[in-house]
C-alpha cells in the first residue's frame, strides 16, 4: 500500500505537537501560560491525528474533522490572548477594543462550533460551504491581526520573550488564510495545500519549543484573564446547552405527531428562557467563579484589576470639588471589601476625636443602633497588635485561635457574620469592617487574607484623608473667624478713635453749628459703619459688592472724617474725574487707615497732605506726612505682616496688611518711602474705568 503525501505531512505534524505537550508537560506546567500553550499543542495533535486517518481511508465524518479544527483554533486564540496579559503600553484603540474584540472572537468560534455539531448530528445545512470558507478567512485574518497588534505593542524585553512563538503562529495563520482564500477564489479546496498543512504546522512546533527553553531564562509573562475564563466557560456551556436544547427539539418535532412543531417551538423557548435566568443569577455567577478560581488558577485574583477596580471605586466618591464624599465613603469601602469576598452587607467603625469607635456606615443592614467601641476593648487591642483579619466562623469554632477576645455584642447578632477587618496603617487602627456571610459559599486562605489586608490598608488612606480634609476645613474656618475678627478689632479701633476725637472737642465747640453738624455726619457715618461690621460678623464670608466710584468723592469723604484731626491733614486732587470699580467703604476704609497711621506718626505741628495724579489708566494716592518715619528693615519684612505694628501694644499691624490686600484683589498695589525722622510717603495705585 502506498503511503500518501497527505499521510506523512499529517503524520509528521501529529508526531511533532504530541512530542511537543510531552515536553511541556513534563517540564513547563507550573505557570498558567504553559498550561495555556500545552491546551493548543495537545488539541492540534488530537487534530493533525485524526487526519491522518483519512490518509488510511478511515471514513472519519467531515463535521468531526472541522469541529476538531475549531477546537485548535479555540486553543490557539487562548493563547493568542494571554499574550495581551504581556506587559506592554497598549495603544488606545486596543486597550477600548481588546474586550470586544476577544467577545466577538468567542461569539464566532462557539456559533461555528454548535452550527458544525449540528449539521452533523441532524444532516441539516444550515449555512453553504462558501459561508464555510468566508468564516475560516476571516478566523485567520483576525489571528494575524491580533497578532500583529500584540508585537507592535510589545516592549523590547517581551518581544525578545515572544520572538519565536509569534512567529510560529504567524505561520500557520498565514498559511491557512492563503489556502482557504485559494479554496474561496478557485471554489475547490487545493489537494497540494490541504496535504502540505501538517507540514506546515509540523515546522512550527521546534519554534513553540525553542520558546518554552527561552523562557526557564527569560519567563514570557503571559497571563490568562479570569474574565476571559469565565466569559470562554460561560459561551462554551451555554452552546452546549443551546445543542442539547436543538437536538431535543428536533426530536420532539419528529417524535411529537400533529403538535410536534409547537411542542418544538415551546421546548426551545423555555429552553432559553431558562438559560437566560440562569446566567443572570448572581449565585450562579458567583460559584461559576469560585470554581474556576479553584481548579484553574494558582492565584484567585488578579491583583492588578482588584487594584485599578478599588482605586476607581474610591476615586469617584470624590466630589466636583474633588473633596471626598464624607457620607458616601464609608459604605463605597465596605462595599469595595465585600467585592473581593462576595458579600452584600457589613458596616464599618471609625474613631472619633474621643478615640472611641462609632459607626460611620452600614450596607444592607437592619436601622438599629450601634454601640460604640472602647479603645480598650479586647477587640481594638488585638487588631492593634496583630493587624489581621478575624474570621467569625473560626471563631466560633475555636475562639483560642484569636487569644479568647471579647468580640462586641452588635457585631454577633447580625445575620450571619462573617469577618471583621481592621483599617489601619503603621500600628495607627482607625477603624474596622465588618462583612456578612456572602452568597456563595468561599473557603479563605493566605490569599484572600493578603488582599483584603492590602486593600483595606488602600481603603484607610482614603478614610483619613478624608477627616484630614474635615479637621483642616474646620481649622480654616476658625483661622477664618480669627483673621476677620482682628481686622474688626482693627476697624473698631478706628472708629473709637473718630469719636474720641469728637467727645474731647465737643466741650470747646458744642455751642459751634458746624461742629455740631459735622458730629451728627460723623455719628451717622459711624453707626453705618457698625451696621457694615455687624454684617461681617454675621457673614464673614460674604462677598465685597463693586460698584462704579469717583475718586473724588472718597477722598472727600476721608478728608471730612480727619478733619479736626491734629494736624489737619490737606486734600488736593484735580478736577477730572477719576471713576474705580470698587467697594466704596473698602476703598474708603483702606485710605483711611493709612491716612489714620499719618495722624499717629506724625506730631500736631507737623504736616499731612493727600494728593492724586492719573496716567495710564490708574491713578495714584499719595499720602504723605512728616513724622517719625520707618526703618528701612521695618519695610522690608514687617510692615506688610499682620500683626506686626510699630505702636506697641497700641497697635493691631492689620491696617497696611489688609489694605495692600484689598488693593490687590481689585488690580491695584501699594508701595511706601521712608526715612527716619523725616516723614512716610504711601503711594496707592488704583485701575481706573472710563467714565
Amino acid at each position: 500500500m502506498e503511503i500518501s503525501f497527505l499521510t506523512i505531512s499529517h503524520s509528521v505534524g501529529a508526531t511533532a505537537y504530541i512530542l511537543l505537550s510531552i515536553y511541556i508537560a513534563n517540564r513547563h506546567l507550573r505557570r498558567n501560560a504553559d498550561r495555556t500553550l500545552f491546551i493548543a499543542s495537545l488539541a492540534s495533535a488530537i487534530w493533525l491525528s485524526v487526519l491522518v486517518l483519512q490518509g488510511f481511508d478511515v471514513n472519519v465524518p467531515f463535521y468531526i474533522r472541522y469541529t476538531l479544527e475549531l477546537i485548535r483554533n479555540t486553543a490557539w486564540f487562548g493563547v493568542l490572548y494571554s499574550l495581551l496579559g504581556i506587559q506592554f503600553t497598549p495603544t488606545r484603540s486596543l486597550g477600548k477594543n481588546r474586550f470586544y474584540i476577544t467577545v466577538c472572537i468567542l461569539i464566532l468560534l462557539a456559533l461555528m462550533l454548535t452550527v458544525t455539531i449540528y449539521q452533523g448530528i441532524t444532516n441539516h445545512q444550515l449555512i453553504s460551504g462558501y459561508t464555510t470558507l468566508i468564516l475560516q478567512v476571516s478566523i485567520s485574518v483576525v489571528g494575524l491581526l491580533l497578532l500583529e497588534q500584540v508585537w507592535q505593542n510589545a516592549s523590547t524585553y517581551s518581544r525578545s520573550g515572544i520572538k519565536y512563538l509569534t512567529i510560529a503562529m504567524a505561520s500557520f495563520f498565514s498559511y491557512d488564510f492563503f489556502m482557504y482564500s485559494d479554496a474561496l477564489l478557485f471554489q475547490e479546496m487545493s489537494t497540494a495545500l490541504w496535504d502540505t498543512r501538517g507540514a506546515v504546522n509540523a515546522l512550527a512546533a521546534p519554534f513553540i519549543a525553542l520558546t518554552m527553553v527561552n523562557s526557564n531564562k527569560q519567563p514570557i509573562g503571559m497571563h490568562v484573564s479570569r474574565q476571559m475564563i469565565f466569559h470562554s466557560t460561560t459561551l462554551i456551556v451555554a452552546g452546549v446547552y443551546l445543542l442539547i436544547i436543538s437536538a431535543g427539539g428536533y426530536y420532539i418535532s419528529i417524535f411529537g405527531g400533529s403538535w410536534g412543531e409547537a411542542l418544538r417551538v415551546l421546548f426551545i423557548f423555555v429552553g432559553i428562557l431558562v438559560l437566560v435566568v440562569l446566567v443572570s443569577s448572581p449565585v450562579i455567577r458567583a460559584r461559576i467563579m469560585v470554581f474556576i478560581s479553584k481548579n484553574f488558577f494558582d492565584y484567585k485574583y488578579d491583583y492588578r484589576d482588584e487594584w485599578i477596580k478599588s482605586t476607581d471605586a474610591l476615586t469617584n466618591t470624590h466630589n466636583k470639588n474633588n473633596n471626598i464624599e464624607k457620607s458616601e465613603l464609608p459604605s463605597q469601602i465596605i462595599q469595595i471589601l465585600g467585592d473581593l469576598v462576595g458579600s452584600r452587607s457589613g458596616a464599618i467603625w471609625g474613631q472619633d476625636e474621643d478615640g472611641q469607635f462609632v459607626l460611620r456606615g452600614k450596607l444592607s443592614l437592619d436601622d438599629q443602633k450601634f454601640d460604640a467601641i472602647e479603645p480598650s476593648s479586647d477587640l481594638i487591642t488585638y487588631f492593634k497588635q496583630n493587624e489581621w483579619v478575624i474570621n467569625l466562623d473560626e471563631y466560633m469554632l475555636d475562639p483560642t485561635k484569636y487569644d479568647l477576645i471579647e468580640i462586641p455584642d452588635d457585631m454577633l447578632k447580625q445575620e450571619q457574620p462573617w469577618l471583621i477587618i481592621p483599617l489601619g496603617m503603621s500600628d495607627n487602627l482607625i477603624g474596622l469592617v465588618l462583612l456578612c456571610e456572602p452568597i456563595a459559599s468561599l473557603d479563605l486562605n493566605w490569599e484572600n487574607y493578603d488582599l483584603l489586608r492590602i486593600v483595606s490598608q488602600q481603603a484607610c488612606s482614603y478614610l483619613e484623608q478624608s477627616d484630614s480634609q474635615e479637621r483642616l476645613g474646620a481649622a480654616r474656618q476658625f483661622e477664618a473667624v480669627n483673621k476677620t475678627s482682628a481686622f474688626l478689632v482693627h476697624d473698631i479701633k478706628t472708629i473709637i478713635a473718630q469719636l474720641s476725637l469728637l467727645v474731647k472737642n465737643a466741650e470747646r465747640h458744642k455751642t459751634n453749628p458746624e461742629f455740631i453738624d459735622d458730629m451728627v455726619r460723623t455719628t451717622s457715618h459711624t453707626v453705618e459703619k457698625m451696621e457694615h461690621l455687624l454684617q461681617q460678623i454675621h457673614n464673614p464670608s460674604q462677598e465685597d459688592t463693586s460698584e462704579t466710584v469717583e475718586l473724588g468723592v472718597v477722598l472727600l469723604e476721608v478728608y471730612k472724617a480727619h478733619k479736626n484731626a491734629s494736624p489737619t491733614p490737606s486734600l488736593e486732587y484735580p478736577e477730572e474725574i477719576a471713576l474705580i470699580q470698587a467697594d466704596k467703604d473698602q476703598l474708603k476704609s483702606v485710605i483711611g487707615h493709612i491716612v489714620q497711621n499719618a495722624l499717629d506718626a506724625t506730631p500736631k505741628e507737623g504736616d499731612i497732605s493727600i494728593t492724586t495724579k492719573q496716567a495710564s489708566g490708574f491713578v495714584f494716592i499719595f499720602i504723605q506726612d512728616s513724622g517719625c518715619g520707618m526703618s528701612e528693615d521695618f519695610i522690608n519684612n514687617l510692615l506688610f505682616k499682620p500683626f506686626e505694628s510699630t505702636k506697641g501694644l497700641t497697635g493691631m499691624g492689620i491696617g497696611v496688611y489688609q489694605s495692600r490686600e484689598y488693593l490687590r484683589k481689585i488690580g491695584g498695589s501699594i508701595s511706601v518711602t521712608s526715612q527716619l525722622g523725616i516723614g512716610t510717603c504711601f503711594t496707592l495705585k488704583v485701575p481706573t474705568i472710563g467714565k
